[in-house]
């Protein structure tokens, strides 16, 4: 969903969205994408992507397939592919991803990793087409 070179201002397609005026507390899960622009105390997991607005207040540990942080976030963050954390973003907890942006002016106190996962299963499986192709020309 979300991509480095793509702007989020463009993300429309959620199939929540938390008004800036709702409060929710307790655990939340879904396949898709979500919008924040409220506040929210609890958990969120979900397999699509997680869009925190600027204004969002959010105290939750986070689970997502690609995220865009640009509100106030209490808790850690997993991220399975791509996270931005924009300039107005204040991020107090661990971060984990495998491709991360962090504009000038954000703030984050925590641990953060970076593991690179989706990358490493893309370059396997080129090394081992590229080794599959050399096993059956040797042939």
């Amino acid at each position: 969903m979300f991509k480095k070179d793509q702007k989020f201002e463009n993300f429309t397609e959620a199939e929540t969205i938390i008004g800036e005026s709702v409060l929710v507390k307790g655990n939340f899960e879904s396949n898709g994408n979500l919008i924040i622009n409220g506040s929210l105390e609890g958990e969120i997991k979900t397999r699509g992507a997680v869009l925190v607005g600027e204004k969002s207040k959010i105290n939750a540990n986070i689970s997502a397939q690609e995220m865009m942080v640009k509100g106030n976030v209490v808790g850690n963050l997993s991220v399975s592919d791509y996270l931005a954390i924009g300039e107005s973003a204040k991020i107090l907890g661990d971060i984990e991803c495998s491709q991360i942006s962090i504009e000038r002016g954000a703030e984050i106190n925590g641990q953060v990793s970076i593991n690179g996962q989706k990358n490493k299963k893309e370059k396997n499986t080129e090394t081992e087409t590229v080794e599959k192709i050399e096993e059956n020309s040797s042939l």
